[in-house]
C-alpha cells in the first residue's frame, strides 16, 4: 500500500488529490513543511506532493533543494511532486532541477494526478522485478544469509536496501568474518551501478609503499620498478564502487589523498600533476575503532566524517545464533557440491555446539569448519567427530549426546541408537584401516551383518584403508 504526504494551504486541491488516488492509498496533508518534515519522520512517505512556495519559505532549508533534501534525506527512495502555480514557474524548476520528479500546476487537473499514480506503479512493478532478478543472481552463492531471524540483522538489510541506491558513502563496521565483504557486493549489486565494475582493495594486505600506487596509479618511472604507466582502482572502477576494506590500516598520506577523492572526486597517479576525476562510489570497512583512532591521532577526523555518511553495524555471529541453522543448511549445500559428498544434514550435536560456541572469527570460521567437516564426513550426516573435538568442550567434559525429551521415548531411544552405531562403525573401521572381516571380528558380528550397518549409515571402508 503506497503512502502520501500533501503540503499545501490551499483546501480546495488538497482534497481534489486526496479523491483522484486510489481508495487503498494512505493519505495524510499538513500545510506546513515542519509539521510535514514530523510527519515523514513518523511514516516515511512514498509519494509527496508539495506546494513549491512552501518549500521556498520554510524556515527548515535556505533553499528549495535544500529542502527537498531533507525529505530525501529520510527516504530517499521517496519521489516528491511540487505544486505550482504559473507565478512561481521559476522556482518550480529549481525544484525539479534539485530533484523533485515532476509538477503540477494549479488548478490541478485529476487526470494528471492519475497518469502520476500510474506511472508510479509502473516503475514500482520493475523496480520489484529488478530487485528480484538481482536476488535471484545471488541466490545460487548466499542471497538467502539475509533471511534474518535476528532483528538486528533483518535491521541491517533494510538499512542497506535503503542505502544500495543513493550516492552515500557506506561505513561498514564489525568484527573479522562477519561478512562486510558479502555486504558491500549487496549494496553495489542494487544499485544503479550495478552493471559498472566492482573493485575491491584489501588495504591491510597492501603494503604503505605500494598503497597509493594500487588506489590511485602511478606515471612511468614515478619510483623505482615503475617501467609503465599504471592506472589505479579509482581510475579503473569509475561509474562503478570501490570497497575499501580495513580502511583503518591506510598511511596519512594515503588518507589525505583518498579525503580529495570523497570531496571533490578528484586526483591525480603517484609521480603525476594532472588531475583526474572519478565517479566511484566509496564503500569502506572496518573492525578497528575508528573513533578512538581519530583521538588518538591515527587516523584522520576529517576523513573519518567523510566515510562515516551512512555507518552500518554488522552484529558478530554469537549474536544472532537464531540465524545459524539457517547458515549451516545454506553452506552445506554448497560445500557438499564443490566436494562432491552426499550430506543431508547436520547432526543436532553440532547444531547445539554451534550455538553454545563464541565464534571468534565469525561466519568465516563457520565455513571453514563446515568444510572441514564435509572433506573429513563419511556418512551421510555431519557428525560430532569430523569437527575439532574443543568445539564440544564445556567445562573440560565432552558434550554428551543429547536427550530428545520433545520426543516418545522409543523415537528418542531409536535415535540414541543410531546415535551410537554411527559414532562406533567409524571408530571401528579407523582402527581396523577399512578391513571390514577384521572389523567384523572385533565387533563380534558377521560380516553380513556389518555391511548392512555400512549401507544404513554410508560408511565407506576406501576412507580409512592407508
Amino acid at each position: 500500500m503506497k503512502s502520501v504526504l500533501i503540503i499545501s494551504p490551499k483546501e480546495d486541491e488538497t482534497r481534489l488529490i486526496r479523491e483522484s488516488l486510489p481508495s487503498d492509498y494512505q493519505v495524510e496533508n499538513t500545510n506546513s513543511v515542519t509539521n510535514a518534515l514530523e510527519l515523514h519522520r513518523q511514516r516515511s512517505f512514498d509519494v509527496i506532493f508539495s506546494d513549491v512556495k512552501l518549500l521556498r519559505d520554510t524556515s527548515e532549508a535556505d533553499t528549495i533543494a535544500e529542502a527537498i533534501e531533507l525529505f530525501k534525506e529520510i527516504n530517499p527512495l521517496a519521489e516528491v511532486f511540487i505544486l505550482s502555480s504559473k507565478d512561481f514557474i521559476r522556482d518550480t524548476v529549481k525544484a525539479v532541477k534539485a530533484g523533485a520528479q515532476d509538477y503540477l500546476t494549479y488548478p490541478v487537473d485529476p487526470s494528471e494526478v492519475r497518469l502520476i499514480i500510474e506511472s508510479l506503479n509502473e516503475s514500482l512493478t520493475k523496480n520489484l522485478e529488478l530487485d528480484y532478478l538481482r536476488d535471484q543472481f545471488w541466490k545460487p552463492e548466499w542471497m538467502d544469509i539475509v533471511k534474518s531471524h535476528n532483528d538486528e540483522m533483518r535491521d541491517v538489510f533494510k538499512n542497506v536496501r535503503s542505502a544500495a541506491p543513493t550516492r552515500a558513502t557506506v561505513m561498514l563496521f564489525g568484527e573479522t568474518g562477519t561478512g562486510k565483504g558479502l555486504m558491500a557486493r549487496m549494496i553495489h549489486m542494487h544499485s544503479n551501478r550495478c552493471d559498472k565494475p566492482f573493485i575491491s582493495v584489501h588495504c591491510g594486505a597492501i603494503p604503505d609503499t605500494l598503497l597509493e600506487s594500487e588506489l590511485f596509479g602511478h606515471e612511468k618511472g614515478a619510483f623505482t620498478g615503475a617501467v609503465r604507466r599504471k592506472p589505479g582502482k579509482f581510475e579503473m572502477g569509475h561509474g562503478g564502487t570501490i570497497f575499501l576494506d580495513e580502511i583503518g590500516t591506510i598511511s596519512p598520506s594515503a588518507q589525505v589523498k583518498l579525503l580529495q577523492v570523497l570531496q571533490d572526486g578528484t586526483f591525480s597517479r603517484v609521480g603525476g600533476e594532472e588531475a583526474l576525476q572519478t565517479d566511484a562510489r566509496v564503500i569502506a570497512a572496518t573492525n578497528a575503532e575508528l573513533g578512538e583512532m581519530c583521538e588518538r591521532g591515527e587516523f584522520r577526523k576529517d576523513l573519518y566524517y567523510r566515510l562515516n555518511v551512512f555507518p552500518v553495524e554488522i552484529p558478530a555471529l554469537r549474536e544472532r545464533v537464531e540465524d545459524i541453522p539457517k547458515i549451516v543448511e545454506l553452506f552445506l549445500q554448497k560445500l557438499k557440491q564443490r566436494h562432491k559428498k552426499n550430506i543431508d544434514s547436520v547432526h543436532p550435536l553440532v547444531l547445539r555446539a554451534f550455538k553454545k560456541y563464541h565464534w571468534p572469527g565469525n561466519i568465516r570460521e563457520l565455513e571453514n569448519l563446515m568444510e572441514r567437516a564435509c572433506i573429513l564426513e563419511t556418512t551421510a550426516v555431519l557428525t560430532p567427530e569430523s569437527f575439532p573435538r574443543t568445539l564440544f568442550e564445556s567445562g573440560g567434559e565432552h558434550a554428551v549426546l543429547p536427550v530428545q525429551s520433545h520426543l516418545p521415548l522409543a523415537e528418542a531411544r531409536r535415535q540414541a541408537v543410531e546415535d551410537f552405531e554411527r559414532q562406533y562403525l567409524k571408530e571401528l573401521f579407523s582402527r581396523n584401516k577399512g578391513r571390514v572381516n577384521r572389523a567384523a571380528e572385533d565387533a563380534g558380528i558377521t560380516t553380513r551383518q556389518l555391511n548392512k550397518l555400512m549401507v544404513r549409515y554410508g560408511i565407506k571402508k576406501e576412507v580409512y584403508k592407508i
